[in-house]
């Protein structure tokens, strides 16, 4: 009997030991709380206030946005990987702003077009946000490019791919608020394809240097910017569709950006 009582007690003693060791294990996978997720968590809210707020909205607000997600995409770079984890950031807003220079100045790559004030100061009439345009979205197109595929010579153009179909929403609103002008128009929403291939050749010349200098394959410490991507589809999506009533713009947008964030998210979840 004693020897019963001890194998019971043995028994329950090994099951609270894994009781506890589950436990532990289930602490140490809580993610703590960081400056990058308390940065996305706000930007999250300012874009559904923004959303929901009447167009046009105050200049003030747009670059307000604009800033937020500049600040929670680089937060969620340096936390992930360190300063290499900016590199995304700092080649596509250079790229792009080198690319803005010219597009305003000869109309190449992007076709003819003009910025307003709106946006702040202007360098030869390009906003300097607009070089943060360029960055926010940078490195959630390249890990969302290199959850598709971890070839270099894939990752690179998906990369452009991803990036320039956020662009599929972002145009048409911002030419419609008056942040810049297409005076020729363009089949789309007033904006012409040549805007798209511009974005496309622009996101290749900065993802071949990012490539170069940081191939590294996505791990779960990316997943913030994954998350980033994923979000910015659904919530333009919802927002053309049915708070701004844009549905052009949502059934472009949608499958353009949705075929990149689901991809990505399949392989991630598989």
């Amino acid at each position: 009997m004693a020897r019963v009582k001890t194998r019971a007690h043995e028994h329950g003693a090994a099951g609270a030991g894994a009781r506890a060791r589950r436990a532990v294990r289930v602490v140490r996978r809580a993610r703590p709380i960081t400056p990058a997720r308390v940065l996305l968590g706000a930007l999250a809210l300012e874009q559904i206030a923004y959303g929901r707020a009447a167009a046009p909205r105050p200049p003030a607000e747009t670059r307000g946005v604009v800033l937020l997600m500049l600040a929670a995409s680089a937060a969620e770079a340096l936390e992930a990987r360190g300063p290499r984890g900016a590199l995304a950031l700092a080649a596509a807003g250079a790229t792009g702003f080198g690319a803005e220079l010219a597009g305003v100045a000869t109309g190449v790559p992007f076709g003819r077009y003009a910025y307003s004030d709106r946006l702040g100061p202007r360098v030869r009439g390009v906003p300097l946000l607009a070089a943060a345009g360029w960055a926010v979205l940078a490195r959630p197109a390249w890990v969302v490019a290199g959850r598709i595929s971890d070839r270099r010579a894939l990752r690179v153009p998906l990369a452009a791919g991803a990036l320039t179909a956020w662009d599929v929403f972002l145009d048409p609103r911002m030419a419609r608020e008056g942040y810049w002008t297409w005076p020729d128009g363009g089949a789309y929403e007033g904006v012409p394809a040549t805007n798209f291939a511009g974005w496309l050749a622009t996101g290749l010349a900065a993802f071949a240097f990012v490539a170069a200098a940081d191939g590294a394959r996505p791990q779960e410490r990316d997943d913030g910017a994954l998350a980033l991507y994923v979000w910015t589809w659904a919530g333009e999506t919802i927002a053309n569709a049915a708070l701004w009533r844009r549905p052009a713009v949502a059934a472009a947008g949608a499958p353009a950006m949705g075929a990149f964030a689901i991809a990505a998210l399949l392989k991630r979840f598989r």
